[in-house]
């Protein structure tokens, strides 16, 4: 089975899903009251690519929050020997990437890389800010099933795009006249 990037539209329907997480982080982090924007300027890497998010107060140990997504395909054939093995190894693979990219912004901001594979699993740093995030969110508001939405915002993402890109892989047949 080919990969989700190797499909017709594939790069665009990841960097969709990549945008609509992007979204629905940066509005959970506002609803629970902590002032974020999308793309920081002036936080450019050498190549000038930035990360996604930042908050405008201190998130961590005195330091503001930036985080970064990214989705991989856990079917991929370079990822297969290590998913076949464990759970989100894509995920991590994925999340180890980035923090190797943003190294030199890790050292004054707290960096969270979010990786998802498009089976569902999620790096464990990603694990782990969303369910505070979600903890933030049900303090806030009350109700204590804030964290499950904002997990399953983001899964029924995933899997709309899944269907998109699985659809995209068949081939129209030609049709033959009788």
């Amino acid at each position: 089975m080919p990969s989700i990037r190797s499909r017709p539209g594939g790069s665009l329907i990841i960097i969709i899903v990549i945008i609509i997480i992007i979204l629905l982080i940066c509005r959970s982090l506002v609803r629970a009251g902590i002032p974020a924007t999308k793309e920081q300027t002036g936080l450019s890497r050498t190549d000038g690519k930035r990360p996604y998010g930042l908050t405008l107060i201190l998130w961590w140990m005195g330091r503001a929050l930036i985080w970064d997504a990214t989705v991989v395909d856990t079917l991929a054939a370079s990822y297969l020997p290590s998913t076949m093995v464990a759970a989100a190894a894509a995920a991590e693979q994925a999340a180890d990437r980035k923090c190797a990219k943003y190294d030199f912004i890790s050292k004054t901001y707290h960096f969270v890389p979010l990786a998802y594979e498009t089976l569902g699993p999620i790096n464990n740093s990603g694990h782990l800010f969303i369910t505070e995030l979600g903890r933030c969110l049900s303090c806030l508001t009350g109700d204590m099933r804030e964290t499950s939405h904002l997990y399953l915002s983001i899964s029924i993402t995933i899997q709309r795009f899944n269907a998109i890109a699985f659809q995209g892989s068949f081939v129209p047949q030609d049709l033959v006249e009788f």
